[in-house]
């Protein structure tokens, strides 16, 4: 059962009655996400308007109501106000002029139902009025999303044609909400799967990781490789790691560990950091995704052994991964801080060896055996040190 807009948090908030009467609840619309989730009683961040005002006049009228704008997408119709609660994009209806598949070339549009025609799915293509909160529903989207159906507005092949992230955004939203398979739409998708191929490698990274963000994402992948739509976009997924996936999400779920789309993807992959390497470039990862990706590929079967240890030498969030990774429980590093080493070189020097190599070795002694003693207190790093004393005396 669908929940009423009224009781949503997010319509309450107080930038968004001051956006409406700025604007002329006339003229604006909510629309999209935070409309879908509030009728679904999830918790919203985001909130988008459309509106039948041209941005400029959006930029005007709220200037006069002392609301601070940014033109973010100003050639596709779209300004951001700057509200107290939230930034907010309005944007102003339009229709699509021509598509390739990778952008589209717009006109501004005059009423809600061709702005909405130009949507993808019927669940994103929902409509709220300001001040009744009314849902305006031009394609069923309401049932659909009762029913836990996502299907694309008009004709599949039509709408992946316009924009063939499409496809990727078809099994995300699936993922999250759908309850039942859309043949028509999973047939479409795998037709033209081969068209992703044309798009920029940092779309197809950013709804692969949101993918893999989401809790249980692993049945998708699956059917995404039996269908052919990720070998276009992850052709190292072979079906070992595709099934390593689905017990990376079982050990997460188990251990109460949050899931990690990095780490998802890393179980996707062969445990070889040179592949990582080409996956990370391929996609255009962040340098700290990259490294991480990588830091994942070079697991061992041993890292399990001490996992405080592993922890201490590769940070706890890699660790983690790679222990979930080899099937290992990770549960204690959850929260854990490696300790500082508390011995500095100016204590061997007090005990008088001379600064440099040799102070270096023996710091590095030390520290190996108090990480292999699960980092006893001070006392014992003094035994530690004079026993290493001893040995290098000659």
């Amino acid at each position: 059962m669908l929940h009423d807009l009224r009781d949503a948090e997010w319509t309450k908030r107080e930038g968004l009655r001051a956006l409406t009467a700025a604007l002329g609840a006339q003229n604006i619309r909510w629309v999209g996400g935070a409309v879908r989730d509030g009728l679904l009683g999830v918790a919203v961040n985001d909130v988008d308007c459309a509106t039948k005002l041209l941005p400029a006049d959006v930029i005007a009228r709220c200037g006069r109501a002392g609301i601070r704008t940014v033109p973010t997408g100003i050639e596709h119709g779209t300004i951001t106000a700057i509200l107290k609660d939230g930034p907010v994009e309005v944007t102003t209806l339009r229709r699509d002029v021509a598509t390739d598949g990778r952008r589209a070339t717009i006109a501004f549009a005059s009423d809600w139902p061709e702005d909405a025609a130009r949507r993808d799915f019927t669940i994103n293509a929902l409509y709220a009025h300001p001040e009744t909160l009314e849902v305006e529903d031009y394609f069923g989207g309401r049932d659909d999303l009762a029913a836990g159906r996502v299907r694309f507005i008009g004709d599949a092949r039509q709408r992946i044609a316009e924009d063939h992230l499409r496809i990727l955004r078809y099994f995300r939203f699936q993922t999250r909400f759908g309850a039942a398979l859309d043949d028509v739409a999973e047939d479409a998708c795998a037709e033209l799967a081969h068209t992703l191929k044309g798009l920029s490698r940092e779309r197809i990274a950013a709804e692969l990781l949101a993918l893999l963000a989401l809790p249980d994402p692993d049945a998708t992948i699956a059917r995404m490789r039996a269908r052919g739509v990720l070998p276009v976009i992850l052709p190292e997924a072979c079906p070992p790691q595709v099934a390593a996936l689905a017990r990376l999400v079982a050990a997460e779920r188990e251990q109460g560990i949050a899931p990690d789309p990095v780490r998802r993807l890393a179980a996707l992959l062969p445990p070889m950091p040179e592949v990582a390497e080409t996956v990370a470039a391929r996609l255009r990862l962040s340098k700290a995704q990259r490294a991480r990706l990588i830091a994942a590929a070079e697991r061992h079967s041993d890292d399990a052994a001490s996992p405080l240890a592993l922890a201490y030498r590769l940070t706890p969030p890699v660790a983690t991964d790679r222990l979930l990774l080899a099937g290992a429980d990770a549960r204690s590093l959850q929260g854990w801080s490696a300790p500082a080493f508390p011995l500095k070189g100016g204590a061997i020097v007090a005990r008088g060896v001379t600064a440099g190599p040799a102070v270096a070795r023996l710091l590095q002694a030390v520290e190996a055996r108090w990480v292999a003693e699960g980092f006893p207190d001070a006392a014992r790093i003094e035994e530690i040190l004079a026993d290493e004393l001893s040995r290098a005396a000659p």
